[in-house]
């Protein structure tokens, strides 16, 4: 899948991003708020994520950013990544991302979530995702607030393989049918 936004472009993860991903990704203070993301990440951990065989109902995408007002970042440059992933429970797809830290504050992940929102609706018929958070990580609550995700009231304990340790994980939901947008993003399969 593909979307292009005004600031960013979404499009499918390839073997030879793994440099630019594990650049993006290799900061501390990226992989503690993640699940499953090792530390330190290696750029064999983004070349092992990047060529997983994936479901047809398991979305993963870099978020590049092709504004050039960032300091010290040359657009377009891999600055994340988003994805839409099935769960164990049956029609259950979460979403989850990441932004490198340069990236932080910008407005690039709401950017990008609702592109990803767009994708899940048209391009693969979703009804409804879930999320979660840290609840040490507050800016991705405000996120997925602006997404329109709403707190379901049940925090589990996760497992962060970075922290090696379970962390307290808020979990939300959002009804994609019942939140249709007034005007939705071109996407592109």
């Amino acid at each position: 899948m593909f979307a292009r936004t005004k600031r960013v472009t979404l499009r499918p993860g390839w073997p030879e991003d793994a440099a630019a991903v594990a650049d993006a990704i290799g900061h501390k203070a990226v992989a503690m708020n993640l699940s499953h993301v090792p530390w330190p990440y290696a750029e064999a951990d983004a070349h092992a994520w990047l060529t997983m065989p994936r479901a047809r109902d398991d979305v993963l995408c870099v978020i590049m950013a092709h504004e050039t007002t960032i300091p010290q970042v040359v657009a377009p440059r891999i600055v994340g990544m988003i994805g839409i992933h099935p769960t164990v429970e049956t029609d259950v797809h979460e979403l989850g991302y990441w932004l490198t830290p340069v990236a932080w504050g910008r407005g690039y992940a709401t950017e990008a979530g609702r592109a990803m929102l767009d994708i899940a609706r048209y391009g693969m018929g979703i009804r409804q995702l879930t999320a979660g958070y840290f609840l040490d990580n507050p800016a991705s609550a405000r996120v997925l607030a602006k997404l329109g995700f709403r707190p379901t009231g049940a925090i589990e304990r996760q497992f962060s393989r970075a922290r090696g340790t379970y962390v307290d994980c808020a979990k939300l939901t959002l009804d994609l049918v019942e939140q249709e947008p007034e005007q939705s993003m071109p996407i592109a399969a």
